[in-house]
């Protein structure tokens, strides 16, 4: 269009505009390109009828048969940049915006989403014609991935964090898990991979067969860093059994963060009644030792501190009830090195190798060991558990006034301490005292004698 002398300058751009708008107007309303403007989210140019912005005409004839009139002012991303910033120039770029495609995504005349997305809020459509759709198919998907708010993690265009998120890996996470972020910062005890910051060690960012997108099942998720933890689950006799029921090792662990050591959120003993404080829990049911310690006076010490794991190993062990050492699984076995284990390992170790002490024991007849006599027994050696209850009694050295567990009936003890020994009565023998110091006679009690014979025996004599 030519400018005839004595137009003045505003005039010139005024006709230039209304020209423009008319124009944009005719593009958008005739047959040929009316459903640029039936869409939702116009371009900007396209909204203000700026066609001319990005197209010129090279041809005064339009439409041309078999041919065009219009060319881009300019090609590729470098078109996009005459209004937008250029992209790029981060540390990770999208490919296509490296290669300069940006059509590839955007609609350059608008879109049925925002952004010039031939997409709605959901954006799977159209990341995944080309990414792989394997992880977002799975069973547990990410609430993001879920609705397709892909951009709510990775930037669509460039980025300086891999994988262009938009923040580095924890901090894009706490982006939307600002309370697990305040609940760690005030966390005395942080697993490693926490403090590290990488999530993506036990999750998948986008979906998981696995709840709580862990990219492992449990327990195998743990024991893939915790090796002799798994060493241990595969060859102990006796695992502890939540490890292989659901929820594993987060059963007692918590997998982030926690008050005490050990990633446990509470002393050992009440970690443990959760589950051993409950009547008829589990198959066969666990000992309610809630009960066991409800009232009691005299508490075992690993308990009076709130332990648990100096007896029991948490993961499993060889011995029954996951005992940290060998210990007789009846009521009977006579000692030999290494069946007691166990308790010998806080309590004194020559308590049971010497018939006759003055130090090894304090339950003692003048020297006579009174332990190696009930324990050492070749024919009827006594275990622990006869007399004593490992968690929690209501007399001294951990005997139950109400007596000890043998079988269906409870064994009275009866048992009276003094400064020096002292004495008990219960129902497996007659009653006796013990003196450390005056050591007490026992009289030794005959057996009866045959006074008669049998006829036979006579006859035989004779």
């Amino acid at each position: 269009m030519k400018i005839k002398p004595g137009f003045s300058l505003l005039a010139s751009c005024i006709l230039l505009l209304c020209c423009s708008f008319a124009f944009a107007d005719s593009c958008i309303t005739t047959k040929c390109h009316s459903a640029i403007g039936a869409l939702k989210y116009p371009h900007s140019p396209v909204k203000e009828g700026d066609c001319l912005s990005c197209h010129q005409q090279k041809v005064k004839e339009h439409p041309v048969k078999g041919g065009k009139s219009f060319d881009l002012t300019a090609k590729g991303a470098a078109l996009c940049s005459q209004c937008h910033d250029p992209k790029g120039k981060k540390k990770y770029v999208h490919p296509p915006v490296k290669d300069g495609d940006c059509i590839s995504c955007h609609n350059p005349h608008g879109g049925k989403g925002r952004n010039l997305l031939d997409v709605g809020e959901d954006q799977n459509a159209l990341c995944l014609g080309c990414h792989d759709s394997a992880e977002f198919k799975r069973k547990f998907l990410h609430g993001p991935v879920a609705v397709g708010a892909c951009a709510t993690c990775h930037d669509p265009h460039e980025s300086d964090t891999r994988f262009l998120l938009k923040e580095p890996n924890q901090q894009i996470c706490l982006k939307c898990h600002a309370d697990f972020w305040k609940a760690e910062r005030e966390a005395p005890v942080i697993h490693d991979p926490v403090q590290l910051n990488q999530c993506f060690s036990c999750h998948e960012p986008h979906g998981a067969t696995d709840s709580s997108l862990l990219n492992k099942p449990m327990p195998d998720l743990c024991i893939y860093c915790h090796k002799k933890v798994g060493d241990k689950m595969a060859k102990t006799k006796f695992p502890h059994k939540p490890l292989f029921q659901q929820g594993g090792c987060t059963t007692c662990h918590s997998p982030h963060f926690a008050k005490v050591k050990g990633l446990i959120d509470a002393d050992e003993v009440t970690l443990c009644l959760n589950c051993h404080g409950k009547d008829k829990l589990g198959n066969p049911p666990l000992k309610n030792i809630k009960k066991e310690l409800e009232g009691k006076k005299y508490i075992h010490g690993p308990i009076r501190d709130g332990k648990c794991t100096p007896c029991h190993d948490p993961h499993g062990s060889n011995t029954a009830h996951i005992l940290r050492g060998n210990y007789p699984n009846s009521y009977y076995a006579p000692y030999k090195d290494g069946t007691y284990d166990f308790c010998l390992q806080c309590h004194e170790k020559n308590l049971l190798r010497y018939a006759d002490t003055t130090i090894y024991t304090r339950f003692r007849n003048g020297n006579r060991n009174l332990h190696y006599v009930h324990v050492v027994n070749n024919r009827k050696g006594r275990t622990c558990l006869i007399c004593h209850e490992p968690h929690a009694a209501d007399g001294p050295k951990l005997i139950s006034k109400e007596g000890s567990q043998f079988g269906v009936w409870r064994i009275p003890f009866n048992l009276q301490l003094t400064e020096t020994g002292g004495s008990c009565a219960p129902g497996c023998h007659r009653s006796f005292s013990y003196d450390r110091v005056k050591p007490v006679k026992y009289v030794t009690q005959e057996k009866p004698r045959f006074t008669t014979t049998s006829s036979a025996m006579q006859k035989r004599r004779q």
